[in-house]
C-alpha cells in the first residue's frame, strides 16, 4: 500500500452545460486496503493482557542439569513484556511512567550517619555504592516496582562469607519464581529472556525468604537457626561463590506470585483502547482525507478543446489524455506546493454578452464554515485524562491535556501537587529499602550508618529559593521527617 492514497476526481452530477466532479481521497480499493491496515495497527483489544492470572499454570525447565518448575507469567508466560510494550506505544502512559519513576527515584539512596545526619565519609561504605553505582541500581528497581510491582536484587558475598560486596539489579520481566514449599516459601527465580525461542540463557537463582530475608541469609550461612524449622546448618566452604536473590514486592490483592499492578485496570477497562482508536483515527483522517472539500466543475466541451489544441484524435489517445487533465487538476487542487498558485482557464462570453462561461470551476465547499481539524478533541482529553487517572498522575504535571481551558492549576496548586505525589512514595521507598536494610545489618553497618531518600520539596516564594531537600534523619527511637 502507498504511503499517500491518490486523489482523484469522481463525477457527481451535472450542472446546465456543466459536468459536476467531487475530488475524493481514494478509491473503493484503496479504502479497503486502509480499512485491513487500521486493523493491523490496532491489533486487537488489550482486555486479556493479565488473564488467568490465578490459574497457576505451571512450565518445567531444566537448568544446570535441575528441572525446575515455575509459575507462568500470564496466560501465555509474556504478560510483562506486552506490558512494557502497551506503555511505550502510548503517550501519555510512557510519559506518566517516566515521572512516576522520577518522583520514585527522588535524590537517589543516601548513605548517612547515624550522628550527624549527612551522608557518610566511611571508605568502606563509599566504595561500595561507587563499585556497585548505587544510584544506578536504585533507579533500576524503581522502574521495574513502577512497571511490575516488584524487582529482584541478587546480592554476592564476598569469598569469607562475611560481607555483602556485590549487589546487582535484575529485569523482573525476566523473572519467574518457582512453586512454594510447604513453608510457602518460592525457593529460586530463574532469570532469563523468556521471550519465544529465547529460554536456553536461563540462569536459577536461590530467593531469600520474602518476609525475613535476613534471618534466612543468616540460617544459609550457618549463622542463624532455620527462620521456621530452628535447625542450623554449616557454615558453606570458605572461597565458595555465594550470591542470592531479595524479593521486593509491592502486596495487591490476592497475594497472587506475580503482582498485578493497579494501573493495568486500564485495559480491562475500555479507555486505553478508545485512546489509541482516537489516534489511529485521526492519523488516517490527516493522511488520506487531508484534500480540501472541493467541487470542480468542468464544461462539456473543455476535454474537447484540450484534445484538439494538441491534435489527438485517436480514441484511446483521448481518453488517456482526458484522465491525464484530470490527474493535473486533482494536484492543482491537492498538492501542499501548489497553495497560493492561480490557474488561469479559458472562458467564452455568453451569446447575450452579459456573462462568461468558464471552461473550469472551483468551489471550496469548506469556506466560511469554520476551521477543521476539530475531531474527537473532548474526546481525546476525556481519554488522555482517564489513563493519568489511572497511572495516578494528575494531568497537569504531565502536560497530558494543555491549553488555557483544560483546568490548568496555578503555581501553587501544582506545587501542592507535587508534594503530595513525592509523600505518596513512601510506600514504595519502604518496599525498596529492604535489601539494602539487609546489607547494612549483615555487614554490621546499621550501628553508625543509615539510610534515606531524600526528596525536593518546591518552596514558596517567601523563603527565597526555588526548593529544598526534604530528608528523614535518624534518631534514637527510629526516623522523623526534618528539612535540610
Amino acid at each position: 500500500m502507498n504511503e499517500e492514497m491518490t486523489n482523484t476526481m469522481v463525477p457527481v452530477g451535472t450542472k446546465g452545460e456543466y459536468d459536476v466532479y467531487s475530488i475524493v481521497p481514494c478509491t473503493i480499493e484503496d479504502a479497503m486496503q486502509i480499512e485491513a491496515e487500521v486493523s493491523t495497527h490496532y491489533k486487537h483489544d488489550t482486555v486479556g493482557l493479565y488473564e488467568s492470572m490465578d490459574d497457576l499454570n505451571t512450565t518445567f525447565v531444566r537448568v544446570g542439569g535441575r528441572w525446575y518448575e515455575y509459575v507462568d507469567f500470564g496466560k501465555d508466560n509474556l504478560a510483562p513484556y506486552r506490558n512494557q510494550q502497551l506503555i511505550e506505544d502510548n503517550m501519555v502512559m510512557s510519559g506518566c511512567q517516566l515521572f512516576n519513576i522520577q518522583s520514585c527515584y527522588g535524590q537517589g539512596i543516601h548513605f548517612l550517619d547515624r550522628e550527624t545526619g549527612e551522608m557518610t565519609e566511611d571508605k568502606e561504605i563509599r566504595s561500595f555504592c561507587l563499585r556497585n553505582a548505587i544510584h544506578h541500581q536504585w533507579l533500576r528497581m524503581a522502574t521495574d516496582i513502577k512497571y511490575n510491582f516488584f524487582s529482584v536484587m541478587v546480592i554476592h558475598l564476598s569469598r569469607d562469607h562475611s560481607k555483602i560486596v556485590q549487589i546487582r539489579m535484575r529485569n523482573a520481566c525476566d523473572c519467574r519464581f518457582t512453586k512454594r514449599n510447604k513453608f510457602g516459601q518460592i525457593e529460586h527465580v530463574l532469570v532469563g529472556d523468556f521471550r519465544q525461542g529465547r529460554s536456553q540463557t536461563i540462569e536459577a537463582i536461590p530467593l531469600l525468604d520474602e518476609i525475613d530475608p535476613l534471618g534466612d541469609l543468616e540460617y544459609r550461612m550457618g549463622k542463624a537457626p532455620h527462620i521456621y524449622t530452628s535447625e542450623k546448618i554449616k557454615e558453606p566452604p570458605m572461597g565458595t561463590c555465594c550470591k542470592f536473590a531479595i524479593l521486593c514486592l509491592v502486596p495487591t490483592p490476592g497475594y497472587r506470585y506475580y503482582p498485578i499492578p493497579y494501573y493495568t485496570s486500564i485495559y480491562r477497562d475500555a479507555w486505553y483502547d478508545i485512546y489509541r482508536l482516537i489516534g489511529i483515527g485521526k492519523r488516517y483522517m490527516i493522511k488520506n482525507t487531508s484534500a480540501p472539500r472541493i467541487q470542480v466543475e468542468v464544461h462539456r466541451t473543455y476535454w474537447d478543446n484540450v484534445c484538439r489544441e494538441e491534435n489527438i484524435t485517436d480514441k484511446k489517445k483521448r481518453a488517456e489524455r482526458i484522465k491525464e487533465e484530470r490527474r493535473r487538476i486533482t494536484e492543482f487542487c491537492t498538492k501542499p506546493e501548489n497553495a497560493g498558485k492561480a490557474w488561469v482557464t479559458s472562458y467564452d462570453s455568453l451569446p447575450d454578452g452579459k456573462g462568461e462561461r468558464r471552461m473550469v470551476r472551483v468551489y471550496n465547499l469548506m469556506e466560511g464554515k469554520g476551521k477543521e481539524g476539530g475531531d474527537w478533541i473532548d474526546d481525546m482529553g476525556e481519554a488522555s485524562n482517564s489513563l493519568c487517572f489511572s497511572m495516578g498522575v494528575h494531568p497537569n504535571m504531565v502536560g497530558a491535556t494543555p491549553g488555557k481551558s483544560q483546568m490548568n492549576n496555578s503555581g501553587s496548586d501544582k506545587r501542592e501537587l507535587f508534594t503530595l505525589k513525592q509523600a505518596l512514595e513512601k510506600m514504595f521507598h519502604d518496599v525498596m529499602e529492604v535489601p539494602f536494610h539487609v546489607i547494612m545489618h549483615y555487614n554490621v553497618w546499621d550501628e553508625k550508618f543509615s539510610i534515606d531518600v531524600p526528596m525536593i520539596q518546591l518552596t514558596t516564594l517567601d523563603e527565597n529559593k526555588d526548593a529544598k531537600e526534604v530528608t528523614q534523619k535518624p534518631e534514637e527511637d527510629g526516623n522523623n521527617d526534618q528539612n535540610k
